[in-house]
């Protein structure tokens, strides 16, 4: 067998904190051969980040490597000045971070992102590089890539700037990519495209790949070894065939029981269900910014359809599955719902009534009654409330109860999204993510609502975690009667949870009717190439 390109020996890392010293890495080891994917599964917390920060020594300032040794191309990483190490990163070592939005400057457009390492390692000039990003966000599927090239992070899609950042880390083909959950926010599609891209680096370029991923069929998918973690351990290493069909650890069967694609399918209910929300002929469009060359220039506005002409309704204590791709307006018939967008034409109607005409007393009981969880519970909770008052916020501005019986209240939220109570004193920051996201939940029920928009609520989970908040959504529409809608690009997920789907594409409602009819015979061609795109846990 060849050398190693890379390899992990022995390493420890311990993290400073108010409590005492955290072991994040305990004696862990692993090597990556010339040309392999090597994927790292495992919980939240179990180590599979830091180890691939540790590679790149992007760790945080109150981390200590205790013990251990990374080897690249047969020098010490641990060992190298920040000149040589500054001539690695973004050239030969690159790395693919999981959230983009906290990874990519909001002050500088896609393309300078994606040109700077080109600039600083290829030492190209500024109208070549620019040439070059543009040809790379092409690479990455990215619409109009002359367009966005100068759009902003926050002018574009999720997947959109996942896939700028991917295009950001590609950009000079490094010999090793270290890739975070790459692929955690895009949709299925997307997703099989950006596997697609990195299969063809790979046979291409000799690309060697470290694939971290909570999505087994992911791994499957793209490995060829795979290192289970687990508390900052490595619990078992080996071929990816050996590991999902005959794993020795009992936490390795756990993770792969916990894969919604192996989870059984939601069943319709028979019974009849009283309507509760309808939307009619739903058109959202936004009008995008000239900039001042088109101010001066007297340059027309391009308006963007999001939503363009889509119905559906649902029942109470129902569970609507919405899916489609980056851009294709899922999210926002959400935000239209709940008054966050604004509708350019079309009804939405909840329990009889139009939420669009609506006075003040009217719309603070709709605002009540209908509660979104949203996509990332970092952002959307307040960082320096702590959980007692982001629990007691919405109790106090709806007068829900007594000032006296808030603090029962808070402990009866608390049991039903299943969290302990000792929590109530923490800061979001304090908590993981899935602690976050029920935190979410429970401030989305504390007003009582009758139906809650759940957004992509599951994508930033590993997998475990993602099965006990789809459990957790199944206790309450069964115990509370809630309708549930359901965003989401994870198919899985929505075949799970859902007894009903709309399939959206470019704004437009393709398809529509029963999970298991939909998933079983798909009438449109764009759904048959969604369910394609699954990434299967079965390897031959």
């Amino acid at each position: 067998m060849t050398a190693p390109i890379l390899s992990v020996e022995d390493l420890a890392v311990t993290f400073a904190t108010a409590a005492g010293p955290v072991a994040a890495l305990q004696g862990v080891s692993f090597a990556l051969q010339p040309g392999e994917v090597l994927g790292i599964v495992g919980e939240s917390g179990s180590g599979k980040t830091v180890a691939c920060r540790s590679v790149m020594r992007l760790l945080a300032a109150n981390a200590q490597v205790r013990s251990g040794r990374i080897l690249f191309e047969g020098r010490d990483m641990l060992a190298l000045d920040e000149a040589d190490l500054a001539r690695i990163r973004g050239d030969r070592i690159a790395m693919i971070f999981q959230n983009p939005s906290t990874h990519l400057d909001p002050l500088m457009t896609a393309g300078g992102q994606v040109a700077e390492a080109l600039r600083a390692h290829r030492g190209m000039g500024a109208r070549e590089a620019r040439r070059q990003a543009i040809d790379l966000l092409a690479e990455m599927r990215i619409p109009e890539p002359e367009r966005r090239v100068d759009s902003y992070p926050h002018q574009l899609s999720g997947g959109m700037r996942q896939r700028v950042m991917i295009a950001a880390a590609l950009a000079c083909r490094p010999g090793v990519l270290l890739a975070d959950e790459p692929t955690t926010a895009l949709d299925v599609t997307v997703q099989a495209q950006i596997l697609g891209l990195l299969k063809g680096l790979r046979a291409e370029h000799g690309l060697s790949i470290i694939l971290v991923s909570h999505d087994l069929g992911v791994i499957a998918q793209m490995c060829d070894r795979v290192v289970v973690m687990k508390d900052g351990k490595v619990v078992e290493t080996g071929p990816i065939a050996d590991i999902i069909h005959r794993p020795r650890m009992d936490y390795t069967r756990q993770l792969i029981a916990s894969q919604p694609a192996l989870m059984l399918p939601a069943m319709p209910s028979n019974r009849v269900r009283e309507p509760i929300l309808a939307v009619r002929n739903l058109s959202v469009h936004y009008a995008s910014s000239r900039g001042l060359s088109g101010l001066l220039t007297g340059q027309a506005r391009h308006v963007v359809r999001a939503v363009d002409d889509v119905g559906f309704s649902l029942g109470q204590g129902e569970t609507l599955g919405i899916v489609g791709e980056s851009g294709s307006g899922k999210s926002t018939i959400a935000r239209a719902i709940v008054g966050l967008a604004p509708v350019h034409a079309g009804e939405i109607d909840f329990a009889g009534r139009s939420v669009r005409r609506q006075d003040a007393a009217a719309r603070l009981r709709f605002q009540r009654s209908v509660q979104m969880v949203f996509q990332d519970p970092f952002t959307s909770l307040n960082p320096s409330f702590t959980i007692a008052r982001t629990l007691a916020e919405p109790l106090r501005r709806h007068r829900l109860c007594a000032p006296a019986d808030i603090a029962a209240r808070i402990a009866e939220l608390m049991a039903k999204v299943e969290l302990p109570d000792d929590l109530l004193s923490r800061r979001p920051s304090q908590l993981s993510g899935g602690q976050r996201q029920r935190v979410g939940i429970a401030r989305a029920l504390a007003v009582e609502p009758r139906l809650i928009i759940a957004d992509e609520v599951t994508s930033a989970l590993d997998v475990t975690i993602q099965a006990q908040i789809l459990g957790l959504f199944k206790k309450l529409r069964d115990s509370m009667g809630l309708t549930i809608v359901l965003i989401s690009h994870d198919l899985a997920v929505v075949r799970h949870l859902c007894e009903r789907v709309v399939v959206m594409r470019h704004g437009r409602l393709v398809e529509h009717g029963v999970t298991a009819e939909v998933f079983a015979a798909p009438r449109d061609p764009y759904t048959q190439e969604l369910l394609a795109a699954i990434p299967r846990i079965a390897i031959a």
